[in-house]
């Protein structure tokens, strides 16, 4: 189990070498999975016309791997690092070859490369941010789909999608913190929910 406050924002500054390791050892190995049937499901869903965008906190890319085109990723990806002092942008697997052991370095300027995902400490992407609130803004059905709805600001995009009028539907194996505010609660896994809402979906369309 590792501690999480080694994923601190600060924590990285100290110890961006024991940072890095951690990171290559744990987060790294999201590469070689695979899209589960929730996220081809969604996929499929967007393809329908029935699904606008995903909103994600995964960092793992696994929704555009499934074919979603519309992802709005709040706490980054596993894409790019970026360079802490000069902010210069290279593909993380470029990243992670240049680096012997410990943190890579920027080519450019020497700063310390850090993995584009946010930390525990730092603000969530602005644009993000702004286009997750404006979709949920718009929406006519948001569906929060295998969250516990627990963590700021996410856990309040539902509150103003229902505010704005749309229908809340909350689809997760266990209880969540926004229970109380939905209008349809699914019970059960998101990748066995999720397929036979796009088979009945199918069936009525077809």
């Amino acid at each position: 189990m590792v501690d999480p406050e080694k994923f601190d924002i600060d924590y990285f500054y100290k110890n961006p070498d024991e940072v890095w390791n951690l990171f290559v050892n744990l987060f790294l190995p999201a590469f070689n999975v695979k899209p589960n049937p929730a996220h081809y499901a969604l996929a499929e869903l967007e393809k329908m016309g029935k699904l606008c965008a995903v909103i994600t906190q995964n960092v793992d890319m696994l929704h555009q791997a499934a074919g979603s085109r519309n992802v709005v990723e709040l706490h980054g990806a596993l894409r790019e690092a970026v360079c802490t002092q000069c902010r210069a942008r290279y593909p993380l697997s470029e990243a992670v070859k240049r680096r012997v052991s410990g943190a890579p370095r920027c080519p450019k300027c020497g700063g310390v490369l850090k993995p584009d995902v946010v930390f525990f400490g730092e603000p969530l992407p602005r644009d993000a941010v702004r286009e997750a609130f404006m979709l949920a803004e718009m929406a006519d059905v948001f569906m929060a789909v295998g969250t516990s709805l627990a963590v700021y600001p996410a856990n309040q995009l539902p509150v103003v999608a229902k505010k704005r009028g749309a229908k809340l539907v909350i689809i997760n194996a266990d209880e969540t913190f926004y229970d109380f505010y939905a209008d349809y609660i699914v019970r059960g896994r998101v990748e066995e929910v999720l397929p036979r809402l796009v088979d009945r979906l199918k069936s009525m369309l077809f």
